[in-house]
């Protein structure tokens, strides 16, 4: 491998403290315009739009246009993993706000992690699948179980559509707030939309931040034996 890599312009441009908002906000996997990711990067939307097109023309950053307007989304899930990782080492934001407490705090409970399940309930649902044996911790990765399998089906997830994936099936993601692993990959991002579907999870407008549901209280005790609600401040 030559010594002369571009892994120096990437590390520039992430670098960069309103890229690198601008890049955590897209962490929630979905596409935004250039004035919201302006505002939520606390940035001027002609700053918002440099630094967009710098990321777009390095691939970092993908552009979707309709009509007059354009989108922007993270390029893949490997540069969504790469943020991650970032964060995963980075020192923690100072808290200066009751405000920016509870947001951070939203934020550590339960989030997207691009397109698969992170935070608190990320790590503790991966725990569950682990300790009722529908997946194994390998050292590489997680794999599923023949009792998983069953498992997955019954949840009406299609593993071997999922599988034929050209990406990842099931890796570890390291959780930049729990410090533990959590599902990532196909299966990851497959058990997300699981979970949209069955309205146990719901999006939160201009954040990562996932609300849990009623129904999703209920459901994650009787399938997963997670106990979630204003009794448990764990979760």
């Amino acid at each position: 491998m030559s010594a002369k890599s571009n892994v120096a312009m990437i590390a520039s441009l992430v670098s960069e403290p309103s890229r690198a908002a601008i890049l955590t906000a897209l962490l929630d996997g979905r596409f935004h315009p250039a004035s919201e990711l302006a505002h939520m990067a606390g940035i001027k939307p002609q700053t918002a739009s440099f630094h967009l097109a710098k990321m777009t023309e390095a691939q970092v950053v993908t552009v979707e246009k309709q009509g007059r307007h354009r989108y922007y989304g993270i390029q893949n899930p490997e540069v969504a993993r790469v943020i991650e990782s970032f964060l995963s080492i980075a020192p923690p934001v100072p808290i200066k706000s009751f405000k920016h407490a509870s947001e951070d705090e939203a934020i550590r409970q339960a989030r997207t992690c691009y397109d698969h399940l992170a935070g608190h309930l990320g790590v503790q649902l991966t725990a569950s699948l682990i300790q009722k044996d529908y997946i194994s911790d390998e050292r590489d990765g997680f794999s599923v179980t023949e009792k998983g399998r069953a498992f997955f089906t019954d949840f009406q997830i299609d593993l071997p559509a999922t599988t034929k994936k050209r990406r990842s099936f099931s890796h570890k993601c390291m959780d930049w707030s729990e410090r533990r692993h959590h599902l990532a990959g196909a299966l990851g991002n497959a058990l997300l939309n699981r979970l949209f579907e069955l309205n146990w999870i719901q999006r939160l407008p201009q954040t990562r931040a996932i609300h849990i549901t009623a129904d999703g209280e209920r459901g994650f005790k009787e399938v997963f034996s997670l106990e979630i609600g204003k009794d448990n401040p764990e979760l």
